[in-house]
């Protein structure tokens, strides 16, 4: 019986999540540094649902138990879909988020209504020890903000305006949030599907 499920990440918030939805699984869930693996894989995927599954694979070969990992990003329709799969990148890994924010901000300086239309991808990719492998992707629709506004989530969360709520991510309660968010959204079809399989 599989007891245990690591995380292929780093991030704090996103194993807390996941013990949040995923806990009706029964599976201890912890880190990939708590499971005492380091692996950082290189993100050569052309998809979010790619990447994902380097990265939970990476991690699969070293252990025996399920592996989760996500990959994210934004996309802006009126960019083409940037930054896309490379939205942590996206102007390098060390450029801060409120300067990539008012890059994307300004680069949409004549886009108006439906055309500032963008939206927040996450895949979720599960590796069980068997060798089986489940990938789910959701998304939140939503608009680029004229400006940035709000002081919580992270990363581009103050320039995403979700027009139903009137505000940005970045202005939400973590509830609202997570009722929306593509993550949430993605995790809760992960657990769906690893129902019928952990037994």
């Amino acid at each position: 019986m599989i007891k245990q499920c690591i995380f292929a990440t780093g991030n704090k918030n996103k194993v807390t999540e996941a013990r949040e939805i995923l806990g009706e699984l029964g599976l201890e869930i912890i880190s990939q540094k708590e499971a005492g693996i380091e692996a950082d894989p290189e993100e050569t995927g052309s998809t979010f649902s790619e990447n994902a599954l380097i990265k939970a694979r990476t991690v699969a070969k070293m252990c025996n138990a399920v592996v989760l990992a996500d990959d994210s990003g934004l996309e802006v329709d009126y960019l083409g879909g940037e930054p896309g799969i490379y939205s942590s990148r996206y102007m390098g890994e060390d450029t801060p988020y409120d300067v990539k924010n008012a890059v994307i901000i300004k680069r949409l300086a004549d886009a108006a209504g439906a055309d500032r239309s963008a939206r927040f991808v996450c895949a979720v990719a599960a590796v069980l020890p068997d060798g089986r492998e489940f990938v789910v992707q959701e998304s939140v629709e939503g608009l680029i903000a004229d400006a940035p506004a709000g002081v919580g989530g992270f990363g581009y969360d103050p320039i995403f305006l979700v027009p139903e709520y009137g505000k940005t991510t970045a202005e939400m309660t973590s509830e609202e949030k997570n009722k929306i968010s593509h993550r949430g959204k993605a995790m809760r079809a992960m657990c769906e599907k690893l129902k019928d399989v952990i037994t």
